[in-house]
């Protein structure tokens, strides 16, 4: 048969298959739908590939496209599983495209949903309460990309004077939901609310110093803190466990709280946190001494739970009062729970001889400025670890005798 003209394509109604030639052929359906196909042999089957509907497709489109799928079965590439590769990745372009147009506010969301499952429902709403206080309306409609330093700045300098320490958590917030939005590919480039050696020059660093010192907490003085432990250590009960734990660590109560066992190595005597579980979003690692050790192995493991300390709330975790109720039920209603890193603190420097970047490396401080941390990036893990140990043998001591500065100097000593 003779090739098709365009004037018998427009004019044929019959339902039929008609030959243009090399394979190339117009189907007529018996509805009058007309369509182009392409027949082929590939690796001794044969195959057949749709090339698009007339009149959309016209005679003189259907036998370039014919051609070229020809060409790619002389260089050895099948046309369908070409064309298929195409679809996808065009489909993958589309949605890269269209998730780089996701809002800030949508991002927040995703992020909240994704972490906080291992919150407490207070710090749940407070989390998101804070960014619908002092950043959606700011920020919100922006997507990750479009979202410079001048628009976290227009977040932070309103509040940044009279609410430091709430706007310090909400940069903080920013910072992570950014990151988890570069991680997913949609932004490039430095994180435009990180605070060491970009918002710090820019915020008064002086305020967030004074933020910092305005939170204090009511401590247990450091003598009375080996008696407590006594008294704790003769009660198995989960709530005093984890309270010791978070003394001999000096950790922050929510960290001991929401504490998993696939964090702790207790060969290695470390306890990795993430850096979603830490008050600056950077991991760390905490060195454990060998009491810590035998206190985590006689704590008992609950199947179908990756907790510590299981509960039965919609957390899965140990009530968040559960330790202040144990230390108000043994008669300590005049100290809180952060009190004991005061009381770590308050001990270290008084009756050690270690090194102040230390002693405030212990308890997650990292207060080196920008050019002393950008050559020194140590965090003390070895250092920290001897400390951790003489806290621990401290607080477990059942001596009355109170190590000083000089005596534990002294101590040093070669004799």
């Amino acid at each position: 048969m003779g090739k098709l003209n365009p004037k018998q394509v427009e004019n044929l109604t019959e339902p039929g298959t008609y030959e243009d030639g090399d394979g190339l052929r117009l189907i007529v359906k018996s509805t009058g739908r007309k369509s182009w196909l392409l027949r082929f042999q590939l690796d001794g089957r044969r195959r057949e590939m749709g090339l698009g509907a007339y009149p959309e497709i016209s005679l003189k489109n259907a036998r370039l496209e014919a051609s070229s799928k020809r060409r790619q079965l002389i260089d050895g590439v099948d046309p369908l599983a070409a064309r298929d590769l195409e679809r996808a990745t065009q489909r993958e372009a589309q949605r890269a495209s269209e998730a780089k147009q996701l809002k800030f506010e949508t991002l927040a969301k995703d992020y909240w949903a994704a972490h906080g499952g291992t919150w407490s429902e207070q710090w749940r709403k407070g989390w998101i309460r804070k960014l619908e206080l002092y950043a959606f309306s700011h920020i919100g409609k922006l997507s990750a990309e479009q979202i410079g330093t001048e628009h976290v700045l227009k977040v932070l300098q309103p509040i940044w004077a009279t609410k430091t320490r709430t706007a310090d958590e909400v940069r903080g917030q920013i910072e992570q939901i950014l990151d988890a939005a570069k991680s997913r590919g949609l932004r490039d480039g430095e994180n435009p609310a990180r605070w060491r050696g970009h918002l710090s020059n820019l915020l008064s660093r002086a305020e967030k110093k004074k933020a910092r010192k305005r939170q204090h907490f009511a401590a247990m003085p450091w003598q009375d803190v080996p008696a407590l432990m006594t008294r704790l250590k003769a009660n198995n009960e989960p709530a005093s466990l984890a309270a010791q734990l978070l003394i001999l660590t000096s950790a922050r109560a929510h960290m001991v709280r929401l504490a998993r066992w696939d964090e702790f190595d207790l060969d290695a005597g470390t306890w990795s946190l993430p850096d979603e579980r830490m008050k600056m979003r950077i991991a760390f690692v905490i060195p454990l001494a060998d009491s810590v050790v035998d206190l985590l192995q006689a704590i008992p493991r609950f199947d179908g739970s990756p907790f510590l300390f299981p509960g039965q709330g919609k957390s899965g975790v140990m009530h968040v009062n559960g330790i202040r109720t144990l230390l108000h039920d043994m008669g300590h209603e005049d100290i809180t729970r952060h009190g004991f890193r005061s009381s770590f603190r308050d001990w270290a420097g008084e009756c050690t001889h270690y090194p102040r970047e230390v002693c405030e490396m212990a308890l997650a401080h990292d207060e080196r400025d920008q050019t002393e941390g950008a050559y020194s990036r140590s965090d003390f893990l070895d250092k920290r670890r001897l400390l951790m140990r003489d806290w621990a043998s401290f607080i477990s001591s059942t001596k009355t005798v109170i190590p000083t500065l000089k005596t534990s100097i002294q101590a040093q000593k070669p004799a």
